[in-house]
């Protein structure tokens, strides 16, 4: 898989010691670019990086929230409670990975990042399908 170079208006900046490329792989089906931004949370983006690669089955909120649960035992920081389509989340009393597919306002979640390519694609998971995000490589 070739280096994320995202196109004008995808992201601004490049990748830094405060924002880092990710990749979210549906093993077998899809792989999607995301972007977590230290700045955010730092203590729990932290966590992640050394916690990676991560792996689990996937599951579905309704039809706005893929999620893995994590092993990751980090609590919240810097909450919001409304979150917009793309948007990468951590939820502390599950240490579950979040990737929003919509517009999504409920429980207080860390954001931690962004997702770019066919978000629309992570409607399609089915339970046994596995989500994988791992740091990108050259």
């Amino acid at each position: 898989m070739q280096k994320f170079v995202p196109s004008q208006g995808d992201r601004p900046g490049a990748e830094s010691v405060s924002r880092k490329q990710l990749v979210l792989e549906v093993q077998g089906k899809i792989k999607l670019h995301c972007e977590l931004k230290r700045h955010l949370a730092p203590r729990t983006v932290g966590t992640i990086m050394r916690s990676l690669p991560l792996e689990g089955n996937a599951h579905m909120r309704g039809s706005g929230i893929a999620y893995i649960e994590t092993a990751i035992d980090s609590g919240t920081e810097k909450s919001k409670t409304a979150f917009k389509k793309g948007d990468v989340a951590f939820l502390s009393s599950s240490g579950s990975m979040c990737f929003f597919v919509s517009d999504v306002a409920g429980k207080a979640m860390t954001p931690i990042g962004k997702m770019y390519g066919d978000i629309e694609e992570l409607k399609n998971i089915v339970p046994g399908d596995v989500l994988r995000l791992y740091e990108e490589t050259a």
